[in-house]
């Protein structure tokens, strides 16, 4: 099957286009990716997916996929050759439920708290660490959120703690969540993360 027709919005920082990037490489699906400018959004992209998020992925046959957990798991369900999936995908797919939704609203109300002026943010930063203490929990009986090997969990999930551990390093870096520390260090660190992270010079590029 040939994806040299698939295309990928993308924006390079978003850590939701993050873990679609790294679930593509790894299946190697071939995408032409566009960055995008939220400032300026491509018509082409909200004539398919007028939310105007990212990723948003349509395949060559016209499927479009905008959600970044269906973009992971499309892609692995394609080729899976770390196997991301050799685990408990129900499991796994609750812990990055609780990410996306509990964490992600206290990281974006303790990295923003401008964005929501009619709220009290004040606790978000401790509430957005009492997540990462049950991901501590995890990865001090394992390396990796479901075991030793790195899962599915572990590319959705990493991405946003990295947003959250560099809104303020030294207060991160001073909790104690030290296997939680290392194994946020391990991903970013990794081959796969450098290279869906690497700046291009053009706006339009080949993933793999």
């Amino acid at each position: 099957m040939s994806n040299a027709l698939n295309v990928l919005y993308n924006y390079r920082r978003c850590p939701y286009a993050m873990r679609a990037r790294m679930a593509l490489v790894v299946a190697n699906i071939q995408c032409s990716v566009h960055e995008i400018d939220f400032k300026n959004k491509p018509t082409a992209m909200l004539e398919v997916s007028p939310k105007g998020t990212v990723p948003v992925l349509v395949l060559g046959d016209g499927t479009l996929i905008d959600e970044s957990l269906d973009v992971v798991l499309w892609a692995l369900g394609q080729g899976d050759p770390e196997g991301y999936l050799d685990c408990d995908v129900e499991i796994a797919k609750a812990l990055i439920a609780k990410n996306d939704g509990a964490f992600k609203a206290a990281l974006d109300r303790y990295k923003y708290p401008n964005r929501f002026p009619d709220e009290d943010c004040s606790n978000a930063r401790e509430e957005a660490l009492s997540y990462l203490k049950q991901l501590e929990s995890l990865l001090q009986k394992h390396k990796n959120l479901m075991g030793d090997n790195v899962s599915v969990a572990d590319i959705c999930i990493f991405p946003f703690v990295r947003q959250f551990a560099n809104v303020d390093k030294e207060w991160f870096e001073a909790q104690d969540i030290l296997a939680t520390q290392s194994w946020l260090n391990r991903h970013i660190q990794s081959d796969l993360f450098q290279k869906i992270f690497k700046k291009q010079d053009e706006a339009i590029y080949q993933l793999v």
